[in-house]
């Protein structure tokens, strides 16, 4: 029995000649086995969120399961090539049985190739990118009451930083995460550089003065009934409880506009502006507005339009009764479309306030005051225009003088044609836009939460800045952290629709930026150039040496108000792994004559493990077991009634 045994084996399994023992039993099928799990695991694991890719297990999958699908298409291609070769042969058609049997032997070759190829994980990631004009060479017409000049506040104090913002709870979204009156201070303080002016009132006036008076509506200011149009990203609130409320999902922390800074914006154009509640709209047209952030901005001001894709109480459902269109300048020659259109909402807006969060995008590179439009049309996504980003599942279209959609919405009337003004939320940064924030370890942000606003009249120039910004702190492809450091604002040619929205002397050969279509070319939109370096972060208006951007660099040292109790008053915690991972140890260097709750969740968000602390003692290890913990990262949360504090420790 067991040499038939054997033998039925012998097809699977090699056996020693001399022992009869089975050798290199399974080797033949572990690719093979490996492969099929991995297809599986990624079909699983990255369609729900395609950011996963960037994950440290899918480095390793994504080169088996690609690997498998290329062998079994070469396979079959080369099979069924072979067949018809034969059947040619049969029919004495020698030419086509011939070409049809090299075509076969290609791609049976190419299988052999990849059969023998090695499969190679955590490759590392890089983009050659180069700006052919380097520093301070600024292109275009600066713009703004202060011809590009861009403000950019900070105050480290503004955010928390102990806020793990993808543990569900502790969103960065949360007031406990982000102090108001902080934030309020740093608008203000934006608005009072970007104008030159001394009062927020003043300021307002110049803003709008100006603006109607470079399109052609006078010398004049705000007019009372005059419509604006807040187009906020809320993007990850396409998928929501049936309240609307935020899901403890995979997405749960991803960065979308904060809601303290759509808070002080309104508070600018409501008290210091004098714009009624009834004249403004606010939403992101592609979603609904989160629960939270609605109750939030009703509380203060129920007479604001907040709009909604589907009708709900104390919102206003989208409506589109205009024709108007935006005519996409490409003719259809990169795009799959050629026209576009946006609720009524953006169409009957005197004005329009893109109001973005700063972070990397893996198509587009960066998403900012252009790419926030993406959500503005009245399609259901805004996968019709991801042609025209830098990368859209083809190769990166690297080349400077390439057809960008980024200029198109940039000029169109109802869009960057109405900006009034751009306010860039900066208060949490982050590499991919369907990340959670991360801490920014470059300077000034030295390992904090990057705690900002951007505000200018410039749109070309403020979104320099942001690019000179991100392109600083994201050098290296890092997937290895949580959440991860990814290199999208390094993609070649990324800032190749500055260029061309600063002149057309950029623009790529037979495109003519027109995206009304009535025969008058955009003009220069604002003026670009990169700073000197990252230290000190100068201009040619800095240096005084061209008309190009002049960054306005404003720390504030003033302290938190709403959120100082999480700033825990010196308390430290030191953290450290014993028994070989399976002992956490926790110190502090106070005593706590309380109840400190310890809480230790996975990557995911998932509470694993909880335990209490009677008291504590300085300096003084507490012990606690880890075996119901799995390997990976893991957040350990310390919270009583004087400290809440987090670290977050590696298991393997």
């Amino acid at each position: 029995m067991r040499r038939v045994i054997k033998n039925r084996l012998a097809g699977v399994i090699k056996f020693c000649p001399k022992t009869g023992r089975p050798v290199r039993a399974l080797n033949r099928w572990i690719v093979p086995v490996f492969s099929i799990i991995s297809l599986i695991w990624i079909l699983i694991r990255v369609l729900p969120k395609p950011s996963r890719a960037a994950y440290p297990c899918m480095k390793v999958a994504i080169p088996f399961a690609s690997s498998l699908l290329i062998y079994l298409g070469t396979v079959t291609a080369s099979i069924v090539l072979f067949k018809k070769a034969y059947r040619k042969m049969t029919e004495s058609r020698y030419a086509l049985a011939g070409l049809l049997m090299i075509l076969g032997v290609g791609f049976g070759v190419t299988t052999l190739v990849i059969n023998q190829k090695d499969l190679l994980a955590n490759e590392v990631v890089s983009y050659d990118y180069e700006d052919p004009l380097g520093p301070n060479a600024p292109i275009g017409e600066a713009k703004g009451v202060m011809p590009g000049r861009v403000v950019w506040v900070h105050n480290p104090e503004a955010t928390n930083e102990n806020c793990i913002p993808w543990l569900y709870g502790d969103g960065y979204f949360l007031d406990k995460n982000a102090d108001q009156e902080l934030v309020d201070e740093m608008l203000k303080k934006a608005m009072l550089e970007v104008t030159g002016l001394d009062t927020e009132e003043e300021a307002w006036e110049s803003v709008f003065t100006y603006f109607n008076s470079t399109h052609d509506k006078g010398d004049v200011g705000y007019a009372g009934g005059e419509k604006i149009f807040i187009k906020i990203n809320a993007v990850h609130a396409w998928n929501v409880n049936e309240d609307l409320s935020i899901k403890n999902d995979k997405a749960y922390g991803n960065v979308d506009t904060s809601p303290q800074v759509i808070l002080a914006v309104l508070r600018q154009l409501i008290n210091k502006a004098g714009v009624p509640q009834e004249a403004i709209f606010i939403g992101d047209p592609f979603t609904n507005i989160f629960k939270h952030l609605h109750d939030k901005l009703y509380a203060e001001f129920p007479g604001i339009h907040y709009i909604s894709r589907e009708d709900y109480d104390n919102r206003d459902q989208l409506m589109q009764t205009n024709d108007e269109e935006i005519k996409f300048s490409d003719k259809g020659t990169v795009l799959d479309v050629e026209t576009d259109q946006f609720y009524d909402c953006t169409i009957n807006a005197e004005y329009v306030l893109s109001l973005p969060a700063m972070k990397g995008h893996r198509g587009g590179g960066v998403t900012f005051f252009a790419k926030n439009h993406f959500g503005t049309n009245v399609q259901s996504s805004a996968a019709h225009m991801h042609k025209g980003l830098s990368k859209a599942n083809t190769p990166i279209r690297g080349e400077y003088g390439m057809y960008r959609v980024f200029v198109d919405l940039m000029s169109y009337e109802h869009l960057g044609g109405k900006t009034l003004i751009y306010i860039g939320d900066f208060l949490w940064g982050t590499s991919m836009e369907h990340d959670p924030p991360l801490k920014f370890r470059s300077a000034p942000f030295n390992n904090d939460y990057t705690s900002s606003i951007l505000v200018s009249l410039d749109p070309v120039a403020i979104a320099s800045v942001g690019l000179d910004i991100l392109q600083e702190e994201f050098q290296v492809d890092d997937t290895d952290v949580y959440p991860p450091r990814q290199i999208y604002v390094r993609f070649p040619a990324v800032d190749d629709y500055l260029h061309q929205a600063a002149s057309s002397d950029w623009w790529p050969e037979g495109i003519t930026y027109d995206p009304e279509d009535d025969g008058t070319p955009v003009g220069s939109l604002g003026v670009h150039e990169h700073w000197n370096n990252p230290v000190d972060r100068q201009y040619s208006r800095n240096l005084q040496s061209g008309e190009g951007i002049e960054l306005i660099y404003k720390k504030i040292e003033q302290g938190p108000t709403s959120i100082r109790e999480h700033f825990n008053q010196g308390i430290e915690m030191r953290t450290y792994l014993s028994a070989g991972n399976s002992q956490l140890n926790i110190e502090f260097n106070q005593d706590l004559h309380e109840r400190v709750i310890v809480k230790v969740y996975n990557i995911s968000g998932q509470l694993i493990q909880q335990e209490i602390l009677e008291s504590v003692s300085a300096n003084t290890p507490n012990q606690l077991s880890l075996d119901n913990c799995g390997s990976g990262f893991h957040v350990v949360s310390v919270s009583s009634g004087t400290v809440n504090l987090s670290k977050t420790i590696v298991l393997n």
